[in-house]
């Protein structure tokens, strides 16, 4: 049988090793994420990690075993590149805004913790949990701090694009009346793109050739559009390019 072939006190105690620094250093990065309410919280950076280090290990246990080609390098390989998918799950995209990217690299993070764990790299998987949690806590106040200055600096271009997603039956109306009331606060349109959004409705996004706007004012018009019957939503979202 190849259970009692391949049975290895040693390796296996090891493996276990590897597994419980997987499992607590990927719920120590988890445990920041589930405090601040992300998606991938606790036991996702877990489950994680833990997956990775396993996948390591096999890798390392096989080519000790049996040698040859894939190596355990390869493995590894396949786990960079196949976390990228589980990253890209927690990304979305939200009245306008993408949200999740963040929490998307801690969990390559928690990848690759889970990957020095499954090698036995403890020193350097307790290094990489302490670097991700810096980068989620420690930088998060500079952050905060660049995001309020002001963005009327000359290297940055600023561009306000206007959101309203209607019944495509009235789109025509709808469009008609968003025109009027940008152009009545001096807000005139750059570009202007229209598609489909779901079965019935559509989206219509307008580019402001204004790259400086008053939040307050735009709110309000935006208000009034959406209290249209036809109107499901309408919103604005800033974006910058240096």
């Amino acid at each position: 049988m190849y259970i009692v072939q391949h049975f290895d006190l040693g390796a296996s105690l090891n493996t276990l090793a590897g597994l419980a620094s997987a499992f607590t250093l990927g719920a120590v990065i988890g445990l920041e994420r589930q405090y601040r309410q992300r998606t991938a919280g606790l036991r996702t950076n877990a489950l994680v990690a833990v997956g990775a280090a396993l996948f390591v290990d096999i890798a390392l246990r096989f080519h000790a075993l049996y040698g040859g080609s894939p190596s355990p390098l390869h493995v590894m390989a396949y786990i960079v590149s196949g976390v990228g998918f589980l990253g890209a799950g927690v990304i979305m995209r939200e009245e306008g805004n993408i949200r999740g990217i963040n929490t998307a690299a801690t969990l390559w993070g928690s990848a690759a913790v889970g990957v020095a764990a499954g090698a036995g790299l403890l020193l350097e998987a307790i290094l990489g949990t302490l670097f991700v949690l810096a980068a989620n806590t420690l930088l998060r106040p500079i952050v905060n701090a660049i995001n309020r200055q002001p963005l009327d600096v000359e290297s940055v271009e600023v561009t306000n694009t206007v959101y309203v997603i209607a019944d495509r039956r009235h789109q025509q109306e709808v469009l008609t009346l968003l025109e009027a009331e940008l152009e009545r606060c001096r807000y005139p349109i750059r570009e202007l793109d229209i598609h489909a959004f779901g079965e019935t409705d559509v989206e219509i996004e307008a580019t402001l050739t204004v790259t400086s706007v008053d939040g307050n004012e735009l709110d309000a018009l935006l208000a009034r559009i959406a209290k249209q019957a036809a109107v499901r939503q309408a919103f604005w979202s800033p974006s910058t390019a240096e």
